[in-house]
């Protein structure tokens, strides 16, 4: 029997750079499992979204598990992967966003150090944000993790979109609270976008590019992929 589709669900976006990001992401998911059928997905912006790709598999009889390509829970991930999922009961799985997990502070290390980041800088982590309280305990969780990762530099996390404090907002405290130091945002983003672009202008003495493509994201979707299949495998006795 055949493995359940990896359907790599991405948030979505008009970026052409952001677009390509995510395509050397599941490019990279490919050539790590060879052979394993990987299906693109969205929830946003983007076609072809998520509820229109499990319609097509289940029509074709096919088990799939829907990855998040997202660093927290929230509505896109309960609502829309959740519905698409629930249209497909036995045959279908959504596996756990990439985030939180201490994995990724390796990545959020590798952009810091690529943006020339010090040591001593305080560190604003920038996540997108979302009207969903378990999003912004996912973002509070990495920021803390990644603060003790740093010997306890001072890290705050702050929002693009929706969620307080804003980036700026977390950058202009920082500047008062700690006046001479530097201030580096850290993008807790997986690709270039519209969030990205926001980050540039909220003052700060340097930002970090975004955390896809990365060997750690790859492992790391994988891993929530075979998790998801274990489970998928017990609900349905195969």
């Amino acid at each position: 029997m055949s493995a359940p589709v990896f359907v790599a669900c991405s948030h979505g976006t008009r970026s052409p750079a952001g677009r390509e990001v995510i395509d050397q992401f599941r490019a990279d998911l490919a050539r790590a499992r060879p052979g394993l059928r990987i299906e693109a997905a969205h929830v946003d912006v983007q076609e072809p979204f998520v509820a229109d790709v499990v319609d097509r598999l289940k029509a074709e009889g096919l088990s799939l598990v829907v990855v998040p390509l997202l660093l927290s829970t929230g509505f896109h991930v309960k609502t829309d992967i959740g519905n698409a999922v629930a249209s497909a009961p036995g045959r279908a799985r959504a596996a756990d966003p990439l985030g939180p997990d201490t994995r990724l502070l390796e990545v959020l290390h590798d952009r810091l150090a690529g943006a020339g980041a010090a040591p001593g800088d305080a560190i604003v982590l920038a996540a997108a944000g979302s009207s969903d309280p378990a999003a912004s305990r996912a973002v509070e969780e990495m920021a803390a993790a990644l603060s003790r990762s740093r010997d306890g530099a001072v890290v705050v996390p702050a929002y693009a979109a929706a969620g307080t404090p804003t980036v700026a907002d977390a950058v202009a405290r920082l500047r008062e609270e700690h006046p001479g130091t530097p201030v580096t945002i850290a993008g807790y983003l997986l690709a270039p976008g519209q969030f990205v672009s926001k980050l540039a202008t909220a003052g700060a003495d340097r930002v970090t590019a975004p955390m896809a493509p990365h060997p750690v994201l790859t492992e790391l979707a994988l891993n929530r992929y075979d998790a998801a299949v274990a489970e998928l495998a017990e609900l349905t006795g195969v």
